[in-house]
């Protein structure tokens, strides 16, 4: 590891603070703060080799940094790095999959339940005193019993998902890109199909142009009055204007989201709502996950300037046969 010592790695600033540190002990770590590489001279961007990074890497920032070899991204979700462009300039990209998925998933189950029983309301209920001074919390007109849930991306994250509502009795089906054949959930070949089909839709499909405010006026419309939208994806799945809209409305009953379109700026429609629940972007966010995830990014970049193959490239560079040099 003593090698890695003179390897410079870019991070920035705001990073998860243990991996950080991690970086710092084994490798040249450089912080930064602005996205645009402002305050790097030309001569310190070519000298950074790999970025540690969990958003926002994008083809102009790669293309000022000619040395760049690796890309180790902090998360499943790679949407913001541009994949595609590092491939091409033979760039490696990794990211962290697998181990987030089962906290997610509870995150999921948890923001549901949440969602559907209204149990932060009630537990404001009790902490404003109002369960002594008017009686019982109402009784939600809303339940797991009897529902069906679509999941919108039955990836990883959305198959332990799956698993866990198998538990709770319910209907399950899906949408995918394509049909799996491991599965015996109802498959819909459109999203406005599932949500005709169910009344309670959870989205955990991947962010990027092809799933780009998939969740539309159209599919709520669709997903009907009783009907829940559960996002614990990526915000820009979802059309926050049509969403608002549809909950004013009563075109769908309720919302339970953990992810947003400009995070961390939520519309104040959203919050207004009484028929929302809404979590800062917490699903992987446990000391235990996230050490996890910060662990692989290490891994990821140690294997790399050792010559060894990555734990976990993403598909555009197994594609592209990606590999190291020299």
């Amino acid at each position: 590891m003593a090698g890695m010592k003179n390897v410079p790695v870019l991070v920035p600033a705001h990073f998860h603070a243990g991996t950080r540190e991690n970086i710092g002990t084994i490798f040249d770590r450089r912080d930064f703060v602005k996205l645009d590489l402002s305050e790097l001279s030309a001569g310190q961007r070519s000298e950074i080799r790999a970025i540690a990074s969990f958003a926002n890497v994008s083809a102009d920032m790669m293309d000022a940094l000619p040395n760049l070899e690796i890309i180790s991204s902090f998360g499943v979700g790679y949407d913001s790095v541009d994949a595609k462009h590092a491939a091409a300039k033979g760039i490696m990209v990794t990211n962290t999959p697998d181990v987030l998925t089962e906290e997610v998933a509870d995150t999921a189950l948890g923001l549901l339940l949440m969602t559907v029983r209204e149990l932060g309301q009630a537990e404001q209920y009790v902490r404003k005193g109002l369960w002594a001074k008017n009686g019982p919390y109402r009784m939600t007109p809303t339940t797991l019993r009897g529902r069906t849930v679509g999941i919108m991306g039955l990836g990883r994250i959305g198959l332990s998902i799956a698993r866990r509502l198998e538990g709770f009795g319910v209907k399950i089906a899906y949408h995918n890109r394509s049909q799996r054949n491991d599965v015996s959930y109802d498959y819909y070949p459109t999203l406005v199909a599932l949500a005709e089909a169910v009344d309670t839709l959870i989205v955990i499909a991947p962010g990027g142009s092809s799933t780009d405010k998939a969740v539309n006026a159209t599919v709520l419309k669709a997903l009907g009055k009783d009907g829940v939208l559960i996002n614990i994806g990526r915000g820009s799945t979802v059309d926050e204007a049509a969403l608002i809209e549809a909950l004013q409305a009563g075109t769908i009953h309720s919302a339970g989201l953990d992810v947003f379109e400009n995070e961390p700026n939520v519309p104040q429609a959203l919050i207004d709502l009484p028929n929302t629940v809404l979590l800062p972007h917490v699903g992987s966010a446990s000391m235990h996950t996230r050490k996890a995830m910060g662990d692989l990014v290490l891994d990821n970049l140690q294997r790399w300037f050792s010559g060894t193959d990555v734990a976990t490239p993403v598909d555009e560079c197994v594609k592209a046969d990606v590999r190291r040099h020299g």
